[in-house]
């Protein structure tokens, strides 16, 4: 006990220095803040803005996924975390106070910083150590319940991003999600809305279908503004929600004076971040990876792309969800609706996996699916171990689970090249493989 109240001492005491160092350098140097947030979609739509501000700006982003109280400031001093070397961290707080010191001529016009929230009061923290002049919040869904209790109370946390801009900034906000829209009434900035609807500022139109056989290369649109278009196409993902990534960084584009026909260029650079949606070649097979993490709106997002999708007669869909973790009192009952997603969604084999798998399997098995087609493993390493024997030439396969449940490593063992892994798949860095 002695011992973790000392972590948990150091940690705070870390976060503090950590905070103080970054306050002082964003002081000295002034850069143009880009804040992102939400309940999915910050880690692509953080890429499709520094694609887009970078043609233009000297640009910054999260240095990996740090986008908590700890990675925020790293990203803002330049370093990577010390972990538990007491020396890795002496150095980082040298340059830091070196950066305030003395004048760094490189330090970044712009700062493109997710920002996510665990629990109450986590954006509210970060927008203190560094106010934002863009605020962007991507949707609005059930996650990290545990800590927030209602979608309500995430909503709340979430448009701190927008609530602390002044009448010179910039909110960006989804006209596609009612959470999110309403949240323009609680910010003095200039407002840019993103979306589908007609009430859009930046709206996506001209979408093509994703239905041709096997030929899932990637999705074509146009962006619409001011009454201008330009035609879009993002490599290598499927699924319409997708395309909020390109509408933001649009919004924030604009929002910084580039044109219509300068976004689409930035865009090009856009590669989209492993594990969203993204495609992984299997044997004779092709993989919806998602992987990265999942909520229940993440979920039903994913499972609506793939009940769009038709990769041949010959082709079986094929959905493996692993659990969707930190909802709390809503996880039952989570589970038990993405249940009965998969069963609208045309799957023909769902494969569920972790410690909520039965729920899944309860809502899929009362929405239409057969025993026959319903598979449960304990883990992703049980997963594993099986999932081969049951996969066809011809599968279109969705993988997806939250962080937690490890479904990369499925992802993994029904790739083509395995030996790719490092380079197109999620967590595999050493702190995940030991």
């Amino acid at each position: 006990m002695i011992l973790l109240i000392n972590k948990e001492s150091m940690k705070k005491i870390l976060e503090t220095i950590l905070a103080i160092l970054a306050k002082k350098i964003v002081k000295k140097y002034q850069p143009q803040v880009v804040g992102i947030t939400g309940s999915m979609g910050k880690t692509s739509a953080k890429e499709a803005v520094f694609a887009v501000l970078a043609t233009k700006f000297n640009v910054r982003k999260n240095i990996k996924n740090y986008n908590n109280e700890i990675g925020v400031p790293l990203t803002i001093i330049g370093e990577e975390s010390g972990g538990k070397s007491a020396g890795a961290w002496l150095k980082i707080f040298i340059k830091a106070i070196k950066l305030i010191f003395v004048h760094d001529k490189e330090y970044p016009e712009v700062l493109v910083l997710e920002m996510g929230a665990d629990k109450p009061g986590d954006i509210g923290y970060l927008t203190e150590i560094i106010p934002c002049h863009v605020g962007v919040v991507t949707t609005i869904g059930p996650a990290h319940l545990e800590a927030f209790k209602t979608v309500e109370n995430v909503a709340k946390e979430k448009q701190k991003i927008v609530s602390h801009l002044t009448s010179e900034d910039t909110a960006i906000l989804n006209s596609d999600d009612s959470l999110t829209r309403k949240m323009h009434q609680k910010t003095k900035a200039k407002v840019i809305f993103f979306g589908y609807n007609e009430e859009a500022t930046v709206r996506a139109v001209e979408l093509s279908s994703q239905t041709e056989n096997f030929d899932l290369s990637g999705i074509k649109f146009k962006i619409a503004f001011g009454g201008s278009t330009v035609p879009i196409f993002l490599p290598g993902v499927v699924g319409a929600h997708q395309i909020n990534a390109a509408l933001i960084a649009a919004a924030v584009g604009i929002s910084f004076g580039l044109n219509l026909i300068e976004i689409s260029e930035g865009l090009k650079n856009y590669t989209t971040p492993r594990g969203r949606m993204s495609l992984v070649e299997g044997r004779q097979t092709l993989i919806i990876d998602d992987t990265y993490n999942s909520s229940p709106k993440a979920a039903k997002a994913a499972l609506e792309s793939l009940a769009k999708l038709n990769a041949g007669e010959n082709s079986r869909k094929v959905a493996i969800l692993g659990d969707m973790l930190e909802l709390g009192d809503y996880t039952d009952e989570a589970h038990y609706e993405l249940g009965k997603q998969v069963a609208l969604a045309g799957v023909k084999l769902l494969v569920c996996v972790g410690n909520f798998r039965q729920e899944t399997a309860r809502g899929a098995l009362e929405s239409g699916l057969l025993n026959t087609q319903i598979v449960q493993f304990k883990n992703s390493d049980e997963a594993v171990e099986k999932i081969s024997e049951l996969i066809q030439p011809n599968d279109l396969i969705l993988i997806k689970g939250s962080q937690g449940a490890r479904m990369e490593k499925v992802v993994k063992a029904l790739m083509k090249e395995p030996s790719r892994a490092s380079e197109l798949l999620v967590r595999q860095g050493d702190e995940w493989l030991k």
